[in-house]
């Protein structure tokens, strides 16, 4: 707690406004975009409900109903000045606040994140470490060419091949929980009933990840083991786990921080096809449905928190720098 308080107070102020006015050009950029990309896209979210069997007047007040009868320009500032008094808006097809429809799916996906991150960072780490210590054996090579397959296995396919064995393993393939008798479990059953709908969703998502940053990991652990104070160390008598867990490993982790910044947008966004494929209702779906029915209100306040997350996901990488390094000044 200590580190973390010093940490804090390495960040100057003029620092932390810096982060907040780039976090607001973040967030305009990213919403008057996605305005525009709806906008250019062919077809309006009152195309579903006019048909040819409807009359002019019902035409009109359907377009009405959406807005869609405003100018694009005069449609865009609205929206602004409502995100500016921070008023996400109504679901122009659910027909309910924006802000309520994400809180009932965001935490399903940051519980997934969670799975994931227990999956990736416990096995990535501990696989870079022992491809490090065992450099050029066999060991090594075999772990490098395994995780070399799962970092290049599209993640939407390794979900699908999960699914056709999940019956062999008796692990259910879609949604959260069991649908018709999870109201009659007891406690213990509702939790490992949940576990086994989370576990393959989890390990779908983890495993290109953990494979990707065991590479890194042995990347960064083998350069620092090259270094003088590593030899130092294992010059004075340290038993080979103290050189590695005290000396070496801590500076090793540096590159992997800016990884732990950078994995939050990807739990929270790149879950859409994952959460697709398992029938997860997280963000991944939530978002997805979105653009297929142009609801622009949901879809620009679900990239709104993908850009807040990538913008904290940086903050977080940044005081984790300075945990871990001493040595690390902002100015």
């Amino acid at each position: 707690m200590s580190k973390l308080r010093r940490a804090i107070a390495i960040l100057p102020l003029r620092y932390l406004v810096q982060k907040l006015l780039l976090t607001v050009l973040l967030l305009w950029g990213v919403a008057s975009l996605i305005f525009l990309l709806v906008e250019l896209s062919p077809g309006t979210v009152a195309d579903k409900y006019i048909g040819p069997d409807i009359s002019p007047e019902q035409r009109d007040a359907v377009i009405a109903k959406f807005g869609l009868d405003q100018p694009g320009y005069v449609r865009y500032f609205a929206m602004m000045a409502n995100l500016a008094r921070f008023e996400l808006g109504t679901s122009l097809v659910q027909e309910r606040p924006v802000a309520t429809i994400i809180l009932e799916a965001l935490p399903n996906t940051l519980l997934l994140s969670i799975v994931t991150l227990l999956v990736v960072y416990p096995f990535g780490i501990g696989l870079g470490i022992f491809q490090a210590v065992r450099q050029g054996t066999a060991s090594d090579s075999a772990a490098s060419l395994t995780s070399l397959f799962f970092y290049s296995m599209p993640t939407f396919w390794l979900a699908l091949m999960l699914q056709l064995v999940a019956p062999r393993m008796g692990l259910p393939i879609a949604g959260m929980y069991d649908a018709v008798e999870y109201e009659y479990m007891t406690g213990w059953e509702q939790f490992t009933d949940r576990l086994s709908h989370i576990l393959l969703p989890g390990v779908a998502m983890g495993l290109s990840g953990a494979a990707g940053l065991a590479r890194y990991m042995r990347s960064s652990l083998l350069e620092v083991i090259r270094q003088d104070y590593v030899r130092t160390a294992r010059a004075k008598g340290l038993p080979e786990r103290v050189v590695i867990g005290r000396h070496a490993l801590r500076n090793a982790l540096l590159p992997i921080i800016t990884l732990i910044g950078l994995s939050l947008p990807f739990l929270v966004g790149g879950s859409v096809l994952v959460e697709t494929v398992f029938a997860w209702p997280g963000m991944g779906r939530l978002i997805l449905d979105a653009i297929y029915q142009q609801d622009t209100p949901l879809i620009t306040a679900c990239f709104l928190l993908f850009a807040l997350v990538v913008t904290a996901g940086n903050l977080v990488a940044d005081l984790l720098y300075a945990v871990v390094d001493p040595r690390i000044r902002y100015a």
